[in-house]
């Protein structure tokens, strides 16, 4: 039997998040090396259902197996019991590559976690390692904030992240499907994406997307595209006074804030009006829970 080599020196990986919450498991095949490290049997793991990567590189699990035979699993798994199993935290990569070549029993801490804490430390340990594709990251962030009930600025405090960077994934998730999935499979960039995410209609978005992809276009020439276009539109509209640039920031900052449409009108006398667009009720309810804070 093939077993994984126990290595002498470990790291405390997500042991900061939990505390010392380590349990000691006393089940049939499960060998218990430190009051922290436990050997458990493969067929006793099963992956973590709110995993936030979906997506697995074949090419660097096969490498990685081929290492795990040679070497062995060097960085043990994290893991929590439940219902006579335990459930992966942290190195689902690790678990495939090793349950692919055939190791009986695999290295793991053993914690005391509950549902929250369990999606908490998945998506920081994903997240540490900047190995999620940006589509994986919004939809755990909101599945987070959701769960958690949290604002944008605790979820920025728990994972390390500007609110900033935390809007504008989640503002990807506006995207139409076609242009998340172009996303999710790196036929665009991140920053392709935030740049299509400001497009007036879906059926802009989608054809800018395409162009992007049949004539391999950077960042900035899509933004000179984008801002063509707007120029182009102009005309139609420039019967209206033109607004002032300290009206055109806030509007774009206000918008950024709210993560919706906002538009300003303005007369020659400086009289004007706001809008905010939202889409629906509980669209609503967040936006004008933001304005009250």
């Amino acid at each position: 039997m093939m077993a994984a080599k126990k290595p002498s020196a470990l790291g405390k990986g997500l042991s900061a998040l939990l505390g010392n919450t380590d349990v000691s498991m006393n089940d049939a095949g499960v060998s218990v090396l430190t009051a922290e490290l436990s050997y458990i049997p493969t067929d006793k793991i099963v992956p973590n259902p709110d995993q936030p990567r979906k997506e697995f590189d074949n090419e660097k699990l096969e490498e990685l197996a081929q290492s795990i035979k040679e070497n062995g699993v060097i960085v043990p798994l994290t893991v929590i019991k439940e219902n006579g199993k335990y459930v992966l935290i942290a190195g689902e990569r690790r678990y495939r590559a090793a349950k692919s070549v055939g190791l009986k029993e695999l290295p793991a801490y053993i914690k005391v976690a509950t549902k929250k804490e369990v999606m908490e430390m998945a998506l920081v340990e994903n997240i540490q390692r900047e190995d999620l594709n940006a589509i994986e990251i919004a939809l755990s962030l909101k599945g987070l904030i959701e769960e958690c009930n949290l604002t944008q600025e605790q979820m920025s405090e728990r994972i390390g992240k500007s609110r900033s960077v935390i809007t504008n994934y989640l503002r990807l998730l506006k995207l139409p499907a076609e242009v998340q999935l172009a996303l999710r499979n790196n036929e665009i960039t991140m920053g392709h994406a935030r740049c299509l995410v400001n497009m007036e209609s879906d059926s802009e978005c989608i054809e800018m997307m395409k162009r992007i992809i049949d004539k391999a276009l950077s960042v900035r020439q899509v933004e000179e595209l984008m801002k063509q276009s707007r120029q182009q539109k102009q005309p139609k509209e420039t019967k209206k006074k033109s607004l002032p640039e300290f009206h055109v920031r806030q509007k774009d900052l206000i918008a950024s804030k709210l993560e919706t449409k906002v538009e300003i009108t303005r007369s020659q006398r400086g009289k004007g009006k706001l809008t905010i667009e939202f889409k629906n009720d509980k669209e609503f309810e967040r936006i004008a829970e933001l304005l009250s804070r």
